[in-house]
């Protein structure tokens, strides 16, 4: 790798896109290059600057996000590496996923890998709370999971966004009510679901935040285990973590979606009631910071070597 990585974004007006390059022009020892607006959908234009660069990130749709893969990889030996942050490859066996506190070699292999896909908002937070206790056998894979989760209108894209700022925009929103929202494969695969959870996700009006929340009846579990458990479970799975934090928590305690606005944080809580035998997993982030932008950065570093995996 050169002293100084060169990186592409492929899509750098959207949201995400615009969130990773002001990141990255923050940071040392990565050029940017970029083509002028006539030429960003110019597949000539884009193949020969991908030829000219270390890493590519996609911030496009999926189709054209396989576009984007496709000129990439034509290149041969000369191909540049990629994190592409579309929903296009993000259950593909020859990617890594980019969820670098998922597990202690995860950080390793996206460091090594050619292409990365960086996750969902959503599923950021409810693999966090899901997989440790899985792997734990306190929630078996079968078992029945629903996951709620609320946003800010950023993670909505462009249309939403200027509903939400034109025009007001709903207060609140359900929506995916088809059972089918496009983060559930992920959410599923490596939170290692072998039953589909039921995923509702809403939208609030305000900017940007996002909660997402799992309910559990622990005298369903084996074992019946107690709140106390569940924590354990979380912090020894993400002990030594910067940005993954296990918060403790009080029956009074009220949870709202932006205090990790700007950062890229993530705080994972237990709530519960003992005589109730209920409990209550719930992820904190920013949905453009370790939801989008921010991950997408952690991987860049990795992926240069700027960061030790």
């Amino acid at each position: 790798m050169a002293a100084t990585a060169r990186v592409f974004i492929d899509g750098e007006a959207g949201t995400t896109g615009l969130g990773i390059r002001e990141r990255l022009l923050k940071q040392p020892g990565i050029a940017l290059k970029s083509l002028s607006g006539e030429k960003r959908k110019d597949p000539a234009a884009r193949r020969e600057i991908m030829g000219e660069v270390d890493l590519v990130v996609l911030c496009l749709p999926d189709a054209a996000a396989k576009e984007s893969v496709a000129l990439a990889d034509g290149l041969g030996n000369a191909a540049p590496r990629i994190l592409d942050a579309s929903t296009a490859y993000r259950v593909a066996p020859d990617w890594v996923y980019g969820f670098a506190e998922m597990d202690r070699g995860q950080a390793k292999r996206i460091a090594e890998a050619k292409h990365v896909s960086n996750p969902g908002c959503y599923p950021t937070g409810g693999i966090a709370l899901l997989r440790p206790l899985v792997e734990a056998g306190l929630v078996p894979a079968d078992y029945p999971i629903t996951v709620n989760a609320v946003s800010g209108y950023s993670g909505g894209g462009k249309a939403m966004i200027e509903a939400h700022e034109q025009s007001g925009g709903p207060s609140f929103e359900l929506y995916g009510l088809g059972f089918e929202h496009k983060h559930v494969p992920e959410l599923q695969q490596y939170s290692k679901l072998s039953r589909r959870p039921i995923f509702i996700p809403s939208v609030g009006h305000f900017r940007q935040g996002m909660l997402v929340s799992v309910p559990l009846h622990l005298d369903t579990l084996p074992g019946k285990p107690k709140a106390a458990d569940l924590e354990a479970a979380l912090e020894r799975h993400f002990e030594g973590a910067e940005l993954v934090k296990v918060v403790k928590t009080a029956p009074t305690d009220r949870l709202e979606a932006e205090p990790l606005n700007d950062t890229d944080q993530m705080e994972l809580r237990v709530y519960s009631n003992a005589a109730l035998n209920q409990a209550l997993l719930v992820a904190r982030l920013d949905n453009l910071g370790k939801g989008a932008s921010g991950a997408a950065v952690q991987n860049i570093r990795l992926m240069l070597g700027l960061d030790k995996a």
